[in-house]
């Protein structure tokens, strides 16, 4: 960072404070990932200078060959990677990317149904303060209250009751299997259009480990970083027959010009993401949450639904006798950080939470095993047990720099 040191040192010892937070420090959030130094640097690269509007082969601007070079690589991996024979790969995030798709089937005021935010839904799936929830006439299905599964037979009593125009499936905040084939044939006995987000499973999906959406799926949609370990941005994946309207509702619709260098980062991460090597790390990050979750089991907490199918898992404080917030803080303090988050039925309000999520991409991209998972769950248990006492996140903060210097993320970035 010599150049960004001699011109604005406040921001360069910003960058650098983190870069020592992620390279000390247990990350568990499960929508967060480290990407490879590629990645990084064609993030950093010069065609952050480009402006593009449009698509390739058809810009307003001038002197778009390398930046369309760019793009096509990046749609053709991203068609590759998940066997469809279109995508969009200019959103700037998931959350964009939903709300093509809501413009592409919808028109405001109509009918749509997801999943509610409060039983492991998103913002941009119908919450009330979301453009979503704003501009459609949104019915949010739940989880049942016994196995907290999403309960498809009230998904198939509301469809049929409200006839909605689109159906939003996905989750940010939901550890098992998404039954998508079961969706697709819901959607299809009342007329609607399916919409799949996939951001959070997105890298399973790619590798054959969770199901895919796409024959299912008008649209499906998804973020490029979390489990597909990619720069932060969104993309959509569809077919021929609804390509045209998603490509005038990304642009002009609700998007200008494309962030080429956030995409010429995507077509990186796609390249990687093909490699037979990917799809062992996602069995890794698996394997991972499986041993996190007995771990968690062994050592006394409750997760919702009893435990995880992909790569995070809710875990409910309340035996605990902990809140959320108050977890993620005392986390924090030790060198380790989660979220905050509501479970399904949470008596608590979303800022103070009964949960914390929890998350195995990242450290599974450092390098973490089985016997990494049970030792942080010991380190859960020690701080549940003393949340605060500084004594304790001291000590735990210093064994959790001890291990992460065995598993360095990006050599010689650290100071």
């Amino acid at each position: 960072m010599t150049n960004l040191r001699k011109s604005d040192p406040e921001i360069a010892d910003a960058i650098q404070n983190e870069i020592n937070r992620q390279e000390f420090g247990v990350e568990l959030i499960a929508s967060e990932n480290n990407v490879t130094p590629a990645v990084l640097e064609a993030m950093g690269s010069v065609m952050t200078n480009k402006y593009a509007e449009g698509y390739p082969g058809r810009r307003y601007y001038g002197g778009c060959e390398f930046v369309d070079d760019a793009e096509r690589l990046a749609r053709n991996r991203a068609k590759e990677l998940f066997g469809c024979t279109r995508a969009n790969v200019q959103p700037h995030s998931g959350t964009q990317a939903n709300m093509a798709a809501f413009f592409a089937l919808c028109d405001p005021g109509d009918t749509v149904m997801g999943l509610s935010l409060a039983h492991g839904g998103h913002l941009s799936h119908g919450h009330p303060l979301n453009f979503s929830g704003r501009f459609f006439n949104i019915i949010p299905y739940e989880v049942d209250p016994e196995h907290h599964r999403i309960d498809m037979d009230q998904v198939r009593d509301l469809a049929k009751k409200h006839t909605p125009k689109m159906i939003m499936v996905g989750a940010s905040a939901y550890p098992r299997t998404i039954d998508f084939k079961t969706f697709g044939e819901i959607a299809d006995e009342v007329g609607a259009k399916l919409v799949a987000d996939i951001a959070h499973i997105a890298g399973l999906v790619a590798v054959g480990l969770h199901p895919s959406p796409i024959p299912y799926a008008a649209y499906t949609t998804t973020t490029t970083h979390k489990t597909l370990r990619g720069p932060r941005g969104g993309m959509i994946l569809t077919d021929k027959k609804h390509y045209k309207a998603l490509q005038t509702n990304v642009f002009p619709g609700i998007q200008g010009g494309p962030l080429m260098h956030v995409i010429a980062a995507k077509a990186v991460a796609f390249r990687e993401a093909l490699q037979p090597e990917f799809k062992t790390y996602q069995e890794q990050v698996l394997a991972n949450a499986q041993a996190l979750s007995a771990a968690f089991l062994a050592q006394g907490f409750d997760l919702v639904s009893g435990g995880t199918d992909n790569h995070l898992m809710l875990v409910d404080l309340r035996p605990k006798k902990l809140k959320g917030q108050q977890f993620e803080d005392s986390l924090h303090r030790a060198g380790i950080t989660v979220n905050k988050n509501a479970i399904p039925f949470d008596p608590e309000p979303p800022m103070v939470a009964s949960g914390v999520r929890v998350g195995t991409p990242a450290v599974t991209t450092r390098g973490f095993k089985e016997p990494e998972m049970k030792q942080i769950a010991d380190w859960f248990a020690r701080v549940a047990e003393a949340p605060d006492c500084e004594e304790t996140a001291a000590k735990i903060k210093a064994e959790v720099e001890e291990l992460c210097r065995k598993f360095p993320l990006y050599p010689g970035m650290e100071a």
